[in-house]
């Protein structure tokens, strides 16, 4: 028996089911994602000096996980 080889493109996910496959992969890991609010004033004592990375949400993200890694794993 021959089998044809597929011809079609994959299908690629929507928006919707590739939140959910990250939200999936997330609890798996142990993770949880959540919104926080911060002051100006916490932003400030997370980021230190380095005045470029108050607007950059990747650095204070880092600073974020280095201020709880530094408090939490004692």
């Amino acid at each position: 028996m021959m089998t044809n080889p597929p011809t079609a493109a994959p299908a690629t996910r929507s928006a919707a089911a590739e939140r959910m496959r990250r939200y999936r992969e997330r609890r798996r890991d142990g993770l949880r994602c959540l919104m926080v609010e911060l002051r100006e004033t916490e932003i400030n004592a997370l980021i230190g000096k380095k005045a470029i990375a108050r607007n950059d949400q990747d650095a204070i993200r880092n600073a974020l996980y280095a201020h709880l890694e530094r408090t939490l794993d004692e």
